[in-house]
């Protein structure tokens, strides 16, 4: 077998510079990107760490929840009306169940606990009844 040299020469690439030239501006676009993104990070993380921050994002939530206080108020008491009006239940019938439901089940647990308390004696009670009526 013989084997014909390939052909090293390619036809030339009209966009070879082009593409050179756009890869090296996004390469430095990139570097400069990730040093700006690298900058603001560290300087927000200073920020967010600081006390007048702390401060001042304390003051703005309070102020917020001071404002929206009556605002929820009004929703809940709306709330209220049309769930009653519907005949559904509201928030607090929902909790008094969920406490119902929660007492019950510790009151099942703890006669589950006697119950088993009281079989454990009636055996033991068996077997030295049998025992005693087995030496007579």
């Amino acid at each position: 077998m013989s084997k014909e040299p390939e052909n090293t020469n390619k036809p030339p690439d009209p966009f070879e510079m082009w593409n050179t030239m756009r890869d090296s501006t996004m390469k430095s676009w990139n570097s400069m990107r990730d040093a700006s993104l690298e900058s603001w990070s560290k300087m927000m993380i200073e920020l967010v760490n600081s006390e007048a921050y702390s401060r001042t994002t304390a003051q703005e939530v309070d102020s917020y929840l001071t404002l929206s206080q009556p605002f929820r108020q009004l929703i809940d008491i709306t709330t209220n009306q049309v769930l009653t009006k519907m005949n559904m239940p509201q928030r607090g019938d929902v909790t008094r169940l969920a406490e119902r439901l929660t007492n019950i089940e510790v009151r099942l647990d703890d006669l589950d606990a006697k119950l088993d308390e009281i079989q454990r004696a009636i055996a033991a009670l068996a077997d030295s009844t049998a025992k005693t009526k087995g030496e007579h």
